[in-house]
């Protein structure tokens, strides 16, 4: 009971750290990404990519373990909950790799040179994986909350 209950906090804490980071950016860096000539844009991801790099797939790592090992040491519904919730973290994190990491690697090529003629398609499509993530996050973490607020089987109010 005791594991369980320190799987369920490190699942928690983590799931909401990556959520609020994921949050963060899209609700406040995206935006300010697209209010600043390019250029400039380009030299402040690419070197916001090099911090984020170690951070995020840290967050992103923990979150899936812990989610994933919360879900083996749970039954019944609630082993339901934190594997879609595992599963979640698991999705953001394929979608950074496969699908923003790339970019990331394609825009700070352009910081050094230049952006090409489509850049603002590809940026668009960075923003799109940069949402899906969020949301598989933001998700997970609902989930989550909801495993930890929800009661025991036989409880009543």
């Amino acid at each position: 009971m005791r594991r369980t209950r320190l799987l369920q906090a490190l699942a928690l804490f983590s799931t909401g750290l990556l959520a609020g980071a994921f949050g963060y950016g899209a609700a406040n860096l995206v935006p300010a990404f697209n209010a600043v000539p390019i250029g400039m844009r380009l030299d402040f991801h690419a070197e916001l990519m090099k911090t984020n790099g170690i951070t995020m797939q840290t967050t992103m790592a923990v979150s899936a373990i812990g989610t994933l090992a919360l879900a083996a040491s749970l039954r019944g519904r609630t082993r339901v909950l934190a594997a879609a919730a595992g599963s979640l973290t698991v999705s953001s994190f394929l979608i950074t790799r496969f699908g923003n990491v790339p970019i990331n690697g394609r825009i700070k090529q352009w910081a050094a040179t230049a952006p090409p003629p489509d850049h603002a398609e590809i940026l668009r499509r960075w923003e799109l994986f940069n949402d899906a993530r969020t949301a598989t996050a933001a998700l997970a973490f609902a989930l989550l909350i909801a495993l930890t607020l929800r009661r025991p089987s036989g409880e009543r109010t």
